[in-house]
């Protein structure tokens, strides 16, 4: 066990002791383990969220919900705000640039009783967000910044807000000590800091030296540390080296949502069970394309769910054929008959533990509108046309 589960990264970490860590409070929310799942666009819906829920404990945010449209009532954005019936707390991650429709958002989704805790996205680096001004940018204007905060903490009463975020535009405009800093004056219950700039995107390794300068300058409320959290003895060492208060799964849980469990075993002083073998992988995938297709319908969820099949396949013997095949099925019929066609007893490769799934890419020259960093200190100007992108 010990071979499949801690790698060379992880070979001299130590078990945690049951009393070392503490639940994560999140408002009024305790979680145990300190643990959560990364909103992320197209992928952590709430079929997603239940897979990774029966996992294992913890705070299940929904991907990306664009306030403009949400506020406009547009179906595709009020389908992908949808919760199960027995998902609790209900947690939605919420993206805009203007406080108005940020407000009106915030106001609609108490006002319906729709959610129990807001988490505000300032830490997309995606191009097409960044060169409007949205995203990652906007915490280079801490007047904008506060403003649109403080417009979702004043409308959102008792519910909770916290706020996600990376180190800043590059290594030459660092912007996470201030964005922290902001939502502790503005009444956020806590932060998230992904430890990277946007300009790196997802390449290299996450600074987790960030994480405990964000630790050491925001006293007052939690800070949860994302990044680089592959297998479950990571986010024990992302804790005891940064001081962060939990930590926050991403890419790691990508067609292994069982890392929950494994994060649950670790935080409670117990080794990780063994990783499922191919047999219960497809178990896994077929559970989760079906509850997909339930919510989606069959022939756009066996769409959506060809990244998963890449996902969950990553590393087996002669992946590369499986998926091959995976990525022209349009039943669910043919998703079954494809994964039960592999050998169902290969165990789970411990060489994948660390290959990276989701998004890969290089580096980036961030993308900013003309002048955007003019006056950036005392400009709290809206960009324009930020908002108007997918509700994820």
């Amino acid at each position: 066990m010990d071979q499949v589960y801690k790698s060379e990264v992880n070979r001299d970490v130590p078990s945690a002791r049951r009393a070392e860590f503490a639940p994560v409070a999140i408002g009024p929310f305790s979680v145990w383990p300190p643990v959560v799942l990364a909103p992320m666009a197209g992928v952590t819906n709430w079929p997603f969220r239940s897979i990774c829920r029966r996992f294992g404990a913890g705070l299940y945010v929904s991907e990306m919900i664009t306030a403009r449209p949400l506020v406009e009532g547009r179906a595709k954005t009020l389908m992908l705000a949808e919760f199960g019936e027995d998902e609790s707390p209900r947690s939605l991650q919420l993206y805009g640039v203007d406080p108005y429709y940020v407000g009106e958002a915030v106001k609609w989704l108490v006002g319906e009783g729709h959610v129990d805790h807001i988490d505000m996205n300032f830490g997309c680096p995606v191009p097409k967000v960044t060169r409007k001004g949205g995203g990652s940018a906007i915490p280079a204007k801490p007047r904008l910044l506060a403003n649109i905060v403080r417009a979702a903490v004043q409308n959102a009463g008792e519910i909770p807000v916290s706020i996600k975020f990376r180190m800043g535009i590059d290594d030459n405009l660092l912007t996470y000590e201030d964005a922290g800093r902001i939502a502790e004056e503005e009444g956020c219950v806590a932060v998230a800091l992904h430890a990277r700039t946007a300009a790196q995107l997802y390449d290299g390794e996450a600074r987790w030296d960030a994480i405990a300068r964000l630790k050491q300058r925001v006293q007052t409320i939690p800070v949860l540390g994302n990044g680089d959290i592959w297998e479950a003895y990571d986010a024990l060492r992302m804790m005891r080296t940064t001081g962060c208060d939990g930590v926050v799964i991403g890419r790691g849980c990508l067609g292994r949502p069982w890392l929950f469990r494994d994060l649950a075993d670790v935080f409670e002083g117990s080794e990780p069970q063994d990783p499922p073998c191919f047999g219960e992988v497809a178990d896994i995938a077929i559970e989760h394309a079906t509850l997909l297709s339930d919510w989606a319908g069959e022939a756009p969820a066996m769409r959506m769910f060809r990244r998963h099949s890449s996902w969950y396949t990553k590393g087996f013997r002669d992946s590369a054929k499986l998926r091959s095949r995976l990525m022209r099925v349009t039943a669910l019929a043919d998703l079954e008959e494809v994964l039960r066609s592999a050998n169902s007893s290969e165990p789970f490769p411990p060489q994948a533990m660390r290959v990276p799934r989701g998004k890969t890419a290089g580096r980036q020259r961030v993308s900013l509108p003309e002048g955007f960093l003019e006056n950036r200190l005392t400009d709290d100007t809206p960009p324009l046309h930020a908002d108007a992108i997918s509700g994820g």
